[in-house]
């Protein structure tokens, strides 16, 4: 069935009620029974069942289980390198080599740095500069609001552009069956390293936060969170909610053995190491072609086995202890798992209603060769800000892209460019993506409160994109 505008309805819902409201579970549900009640004709009680079997059919994708429990265990590991005193180990070795950091500037470059070196995967990206950095930020009076804007800045963008993770295998793959279906006669390799030459979106998104960061200025709700933490020492505002109860993850200091950088760097380094050798065995010696969720899935289980041997072996922390910090940081990751699902669910709902495909006819057929990768990003942004997924974005409008541009004799490299520059502007902005989610975990920040004030940045990044894909459809 055609549902038209209909379509993108649920997202829409979800994001404007997670706006007014600051309510994110209710937001998301909101969204998924909108699109329930639409399929339905509007019959509540049917609606409201298919709403939760929607939910509850999330579970039946092996894909989506191992991306929930990666989520999960990503807790373990945090409560497990904080009580082993590897965060406290890592940020005194830091603070006392590194003494420049202790500025906003400083600890806000060092989190960039951390984000940057670890472009293996984006939540973990997001994951490792949050949480690492955090203790030093808040040392310097960064509002988490801009310490989450950091980790979701280096995260998507990052891994967009080195190609040597699963974001490079999902791309090649996609590109790849364009030229096995006789679309494109070029090696899939040559095509996508042309295409990253032309990644507007995650290069501006990279240059402002740089600039952002050393300039010190900022604009929009981020200038008022600056503000706040540090006229009035408030690190997030009064009745914020963050993502993970820091009570329930935040260790007592009797609690934390000695400070020892090791307890940190090597779990860490398992948990990254695993993640390129993870695609390599799915991929069957080629990680280019190995399963991204797979490989993290390894990953974080490989990183808690690790832990565990290193730490009891150590002496550290005993096996019973070990244990209860396992099951501590994998309760406080609860609320970060029900947000996955309910945006998961909504993400699979405007599949089923065929979103994307709406959208893309709205363009089809005025688009020019000149304009044709401008208009393209744009209905990629469009698409992958309103499902939260950048993978599915590529997935809808990569095909659609190519096919396009070899029909009206576009450049092929500059089209290819503009759906991953798209799909990562809604998977660093949209409030329903998982590594805007996980940013927001990581930096201890509420998840709406992030959500606003990256958003502006977001857009300028954005807007900067789009002139430089309508120069550069003129200029090749």
């Amino acid at each position: 069935m055609d549902y038209g505008f209909l379509s993108i309805l649920p997202p829409l819902v979800a994001i404007l009620l997670a706006l007014i409201t600051r309510e994110v579970y209710l937001s998301l549900f909101g969204g998924v029974l909108i699109g329930e009640m639409i399929i339905s004709g509007y019959d509540i009680f049917s609606s409201i069942d298919s709403s939760l079997n929607r939910i509850i059919f999330m579970f039946s994708e092996p894909w989506f289980v191992k991306t929930l429990i990666f989520a999960i265990l990503v807790g373990s590991i945090i409560v497990l390198i904080l009580a082993s005193g590897g965060v406290a180990g890592f940020v005194e070795y830091v603070t006392t080599k590194y003494k420049k950091i202790n500025t906003k500037r400083g600890s806000l470059l060092f989190a960039f740095g951390l984000g940057a070196m670890m472009f293996v995967e984006s939540s973990i990206t997001a994951l490792i500069s949050g949480t690492v950095a955090k203790p030093i930020t808040d040392k310097c009076k960064v509002s988490r609001e801009k310490l989450a804007f950091v980790c979701d800045s280096v995260s998507a963008p990052i891994c967009s552009l080195i190609p040597l993770n699963a974001w490079g295998a999902l791309l090649l793959g996609l590109i790849g069956a364009q030229v096995a279906a006789g679309v494109l006669n070029e090696n899939p390799i040559d095509v996508l390293l042309n295409a990253l030459l032309f990644n507007f979106y995650s290069m501006s998104a990279i240059v402002l936060l740089l600039v952002v960061i050393i300039s010190g200025k900022d604009f929009g709700p981020m200038k008022k969170a600056e503000e706040r933490a540090e006229k009035e020492g408030k690190l997030i505002r009064d009745g914020a909610v963050p993502v993970v109860d820091e009570d329930m993850i935040n260790i007592k200091a009797e609690l934390v053995k000695k400070p020892d950088i090791l307890n940190m760097i090597l779990p860490l380094g398992v948990l990254v190491a695993m993640v390129p050798i993870g695609l390599y065995i799915t991929g069957k010696g080629d990680f280019l072609k190995g399963s991204g969720s797979t490989a993290v899935f390894w990953a974080v289980l490989t990183s808690i086995a690790f832990s565990g041997f290193f730490y009891i072996s150590r002496g550290v922390m005993k096996i019973n202890e070990f244990i209860k910090y396992v099951n501590k940081g994998a309760g406080a990751m609860m609320p970060v798992a029900m947000i996955l699902v309910l945006a998961f669910a909504i993400g699979s709902l405007t599949v089923d209603m065929k979103a994307g495909e709406y959208l893309a006819s709205l363009l089809k057929d005025v688009m020019n060769p000149q304009m044709a990768a401008a208009l393209i990003f744009v209905l990629a942004s469009i698409i992958s800000f309103s499902t939260g997924t950048s993978w599915g974005t590529f997935s809808i409008m990569m095909p659609i892209a190519i096919q396009l541009s070899v029909a009206i004799d576009s450049n092929i490299y500059l089209a290819v460019a503009a759906v991953i520059s798209g799909g990562v502007f809604g998977d660093h902005c949209s409030i329903i993506s998982d590594t805007t989610i996980v940013s927001s975990m990581a930096a201890g920040s509420d998840h709406v409160d992030h959500a606003n004030t990256q958003l502006p940045y977001g857009l300028l990044s954005a807007f900067i994109s789009f002139v430089l894909f309508v120069i550069f459809g003129f200029v090749l």
